[in-house]
């Protein structure tokens, strides 16, 4: 394994559930059926505050240097991304607190870099098919700026997915650190998907099918 090999290996590894996390149905799951544009927005602003504050977290826990400026970078991106989709955000009152969810409870109680850059990797695969639903959201509202928006969190995610991975290459030694990261990942995308199956189901809609 290697880190350009790793994130393609993950998702395939974990194609099913991001192949539902992709779906149409991930923004009802992440709203609650409240598909407005003021509500897609705040959610999306939690998300990304949220994630700054889990970066935060493991660069301060890092056991090396290079874990640690790679996730304050990280978590920079995300304050960024936060301000960018706050500033798209025309309702004063919307609720943009950072909501952590299962995928970041998860990262947090990683004990070691090997493990929390492998379940960064798995986070940015989830982060991905959730910004493409985002972008697609808007394409179809004909808002183009916020579509436009929305393409350059998905860039930025792509990027920092690919420098996790590079990051983690220096902390693995051997296959079984490889494999470990492996593991770590995928279970991050399962925190997801059953985050996001239990949502669904709570609305009585069949989280399996994907649309």
């Amino acid at each position: 394994m290697n880190a350009e090999r790793f994130p393609d290996a993950v998702a395939d590894r974990t194609r099913t559930a991001l192949d539902r996390l992709g779906s149409s149905k991930r923004l009802v799951a992440i709203t609650g059926a409240d598909l407005t544009t003021p509500t897609v927005l705040a959610r999306a602003a939690a998300s990304e505050a949220a994630a700054a504050d889990t970066f935060d977290a493991l660069a301060a826990a890092a056991d090396t240097d290079a874990a640690a400026a790679a996730c304050n970078s990280f978590a920079a991106t995300e304050r960024d991304h936060y301000d960018r989709v706050t500033a798209a955000l025309d309702a004063d009152d919307a609720d943009t607190a950072a909501d952590p969810g299962a995928i970041h409870d998860y990262l947090r109680e990683r004990p070691d870099d090997t493990t929390r850059l492998g379940a960064v990797v798995g986070r940015g695969l989830v982060a991905d098919r959730t910004l493409a639903q985002f972008v697609g959201f808007f394409v179809n509202d004909a808002a183009h700026d916020r579509a436009d928006l929305f393409r350059d969190l998905r860039r930025d995610t792509s990027a920092d997915t690919a420098d996790a991975a590079a990051a983690l290459a220096s902390c693995c030694d051997g296959d079984d650190d490889w494999a470990r990261a492996a593991d770590a990942a995928a279970d991050a995308v399962d925190a997801a998907y059953q985050e996001y199956v239990a949502a669904l189901n709570g609305m009585g809609v069949d989280a399996k099918s994907v649309c």
